[in-house]
């Protein structure tokens, strides 16, 4: 146990020096495996995670990456809020409301909280601005919005997640949709709760007729269709996750190819954006991997087992201290890697407590969730100042405090009822 907290500590060190995080994780376990078994050992470890990188499952993961850049490409997003927009943004708070309900939507096509911002940001931004919404409302409603993206199936978080503990892509997609649908509505009461405090914050916009709304409606065709083909086919037994993810990749394509938003130029920085995103997830893939081998080898998390039942505590109570430790570490990583490196010592304690794997995961993407509007990482915080330069970083931390509220008494209700997450697995006998 000892060598393993070593290690934590070495790892840190480096991150403190501005090593690149996946280049801390790997040294650390290349070095430690070495120094513990034997360089052979260590250099045979290294080579077997870069050979195991290449793996068909892993191939999910650049596919909906893929597939969520063409969605983005094609203009989806704006449909999405142009249809939210004429159902609620007459009311107050209505276009921060409108927001939140399309980035759902965005990111259940898209899977990315990062590329959810930066998009939302330009379509919702100037309409709240128009009816001179609050800036730090309006900037809170967007990054808020945009962490539902790793939470709505596809997620690549999950994606890993499921990889890592062997655990059904499948069912872990399907443990997100209602905590995903839980979020949103937590969030839309966030905004209701804000705007009856604060009503000048958020005015209401324009009230559209029924011909509007119903034009609206139809412009998310695309959406709704991509969505039920990916999802419906992979649990309908027709296609595996990975075939799932080349289909709507292929789907995006089409999408954004028929609409004219796809010239040979912006194909090539479609899939130049993609394959670094996902050269960079693997990168940190390989990391983890390397540095989860070596805890393993020093007996950390069985180390860490003994530990906690020694105190004969209540197992929720493990579950809400291992909250705790995330949203720590969240204030000062980025949410995969945070997720990769805990992963390893984290699971086989939740496991052997007794509580379901798919539940677990679930728990943690809703703590990075929070990890990614907290300071002082938060990148969708950092994502949104780079967008939108004008707006201080000061007025969006402010902005998204109700809308992190509102996510810890989520995360209160999901740990308290794991029914929530697990009854559509259930359900579908996944």
């Amino acid at each position: 146990m000892t060598e393993g907290l070593l290690g934590f500590a070495a790892m840190f060190a480096l991150m403190l020096l501005r090593v690149p995080i996946a280049v801390s994780m790997g040294l650390v376990g290349l070095i430690g495996l070495g120094l513990m078994r034997s360089w052979p050992a260590a250099m045979s470890s290294a080579a077997g995670e870069f050979i195991d990188i290449g793996a068909y499952t892993l191939s999910v993961v650049p596919l909906f990456v893929l597939m969520g850049n063409f969605v983005t490409r094609a203009g989806m997003s704006r449909d999405l809020y142009q249809a939210a927009y004429s159902l609620i943004g007459h009311r107050r708070g209505g276009l921060a409301m409108s927001t939140i309900a399309a980035c759902a939507g965005f990111g259940a096509i898209c899977g990315s909280s990062i590329a959810t911002t930066a998009t939302m940001a330009r379509v919702a931004m100037p309409e709240m601005r128009r009816f001179n919404y609050a800036p730090a409302f309006a900037a809170g409603s967007i990054c808020a919005g945009a962490t539902l993206g790793i939470l709505i199936p596809p997620s690549v978080i999950l994606v890993i997640y499921g990889i890592m503990t062997e655990q059904s892509i499948g069912a872990l997609f399907a443990a997100g949709v209602l905590p995903g649908l839980l979020a949103t509505g937590f969030y839309l009461l966030a905004s209701m709760f804000v705007t009856r405090l604060h009503p000048t914050w958020g005015p209401p916009g324009e009230r559209a007729d029924w011909s509007e709304r119903l034009r609206a409606l139809r412009n998310i065709w695309g959406v709704l269709l991509l969505f039920a083909i990916v999802m419906g086919g992979m649990y309908g037994g027709f296609f595996t996750p990975t075939e799932a993810a080349g289909i709507g990749a292929s789907g995006g394509f089409l999408f954004a190819l028929l609409r004219g938003a796809l010239t040979l130029a912006i194909l090539r920085d479609v899939l130049v954006e993609s394959a670094r995103t996902s050269a960079m997830l693997f990168t940190i893939v390989i990391g983890a991997s390397l540095f989860a081998n070596f805890l393993n080898f020093t007996e950390l998390p069985s180390s860490l087992l003994a530990f906690v039942t020694q105190f004969d505590v209540h197992p929720i109570a493990v579950i809400v201290a291992i909250c705790a430790i995330y949203v720590v570490l969240g204030m000062a990583m980025e949410s995969l890697s945070m997720m990769l490196l805990t992963v390893p010592v984290f699971f086989p304690l939740v496991t052997s407590l007794g509580f379901d794997p798919v539940w677990f995961g679930i728990i943690i993407v809703c703590v990075i969730e929070i990890s990614l509007i907290t300071p002082p990482v938060g990148m969708n915080i950092f994502v949104l100042s780079s967008v939108m330069p004008d707006l201080k970083t000061s007025a969006i931390w402010r902005g998204v405090t109700p809308f992190v509220l509102a996510d810890v008494l989520r995360m209160a209700v999901l740990i308290a009822f794991p029914a929530i997450s697990l009854y559509l697995p259930k359900l579908l006998n996944l």
